[in-house]
């Protein structure tokens, strides 16, 4: 469970809840096999609707209307299933949602196909506001976007390529810049600054970046924690998967960095590994190794620093906004971040 408020959870639901009739609503009928039907696999599973959350509270405080920025949160939303369905096959990942992920239900062409048309659903999305929001607010949205997804792709590249270069040199600071393109930017930075545009017009360059860097982090640290500590049940991921796939996480940072002689050269051997060859039993020494250093701990502890500096840029960032639920649904949301369990 979540320390948040019961009023938060409520109205996360209420978001997701309109988000994904509408997406659902949007995808075409009939089709070719394999396509149409499966772009619907992910979004029914129902996920958390965070993003797409955010982009209609946004919008909503800062003077909008949530009918205005439902097509926006749908193309967000529409955006996240397709990163999520091509990030299962890049990490060779078995669950999603409570499921199995695309490729392993169908296959990889497949997978990859079905991510490209979800995709495309949100490009028509984004082109459809025109006609809703005006030339300029829909040009600066579709601005917006390219930027999130060049910051998002570099991000993912980074992650990618310290794997397959097994990178063993890396601090703190490395993860960070990761995280800020990976995840900040396209988890909370982007559909806020979508939300405000919709609100407000074109915004300066730097609104919320910093309040959503921080939050993004934070959103990821904790993530990484509830992929070796969390229970199935409520994660909905396959438990442990960031050990098999030797991802760089703020926890196995600290371990090679902490650990020396025989164990370092053991879990460098690990690492070096095809995921196919780290057996349960590697994957249970590991964490056992985190336990050991510290590196669980050091995970937490950073991300509730991360979260306080959220906290205070979010006061900064809302200032102007008056009380009223959707102001308070942003604030409740940096609590929301690193108490969640799911």
């Amino acid at each position: 469970m979540s320390d948040a408020p019961a009023t938060f959870t409520r109205d996360l639901a209420r978001y997701r809840d309109l988000t994904t009739s509408a997406l659902l609503d949007g995808i075409p009928a009939g089709g070719p096999p394999y396509l149409y039907d499966l772009v619907a696999s992910y979004p029914s599973r129902h996920g958390k609707g965070l993003r797409a959350a955010l982009c209609l509270a946004t919008c909503e405080a800062f003077g909008g209307t949530r009918a205005r920025a439902l097509n926006s949160a749908v193309a967000i939303e529409l955006l996240h299933n397709g990163f999520l369905v091509h990030d299962d096959v890049q990490d060779a990942s078995e669950a999603r949602r409570g499921g199995p992920t695309l490729h392993r239900s169908h296959s990889v062409g497949i997978a990859v196909n079905v991510g490209n048309a979800t995709n495309l659903l949100a490009l028509r999305r984004l082109v459809d506001n025109r006609a809703t929001l005006g030339p300029e607010r829909a040009a600066a949205i579709v601005d917006e976007t390219d930027r999130m997804m060049r910051h998002t792709l570099e991000g993912q590249a980074l992650e990618l390529a310290w794997i397959a270069d097994n990178a063993c040199d890396l601090d703190d600071g490395d993860y960070l810049r990761m995280c800020l393109k990976k995840t900040s930017w396209y988890s909370f930075v982007y559909p806020m600054r979508v939300g405000a545009t919709i609100a407000m017009g074109p915004r300066p360059a730097d609104a919320f970046t910093r309040f959503g860097w921080y939050l993004g982090a934070a959103f990821q640290i904790q993530d990484d924690v509830l992929n070796l500590t969390g229970h199935y049940d409520r994660y909905r991921k396959e438990i442990g998967g960031d050990l098999f796939e030797g991802k760089r996480t703020l926890m196995l940072i600290r371990v090679l960095r902490a650990c020396s002689g025989p164990e370092r050269r053991r879990l460098k051997a690990y690492l070096a590994a095809p995921r196919t060859a780290r057996t349960e039993t590697d994957a249970r020494w590991l964490l056992a190794l985190m336990e050991r250093h510290g590196a669980i701990a050091h995970a937490k502890a950073a991300a509730r620093q991360l979260a306080g500096a959220a906290m205070f840029e979010a006061a900064r960032t809302l200032g102007p906004v008056p009380d009223g639920p959707a102001r308070r649904f942003i604030h409740d949301l940096v609590r929301y971040v690193v108490t969640r369990d799911a």
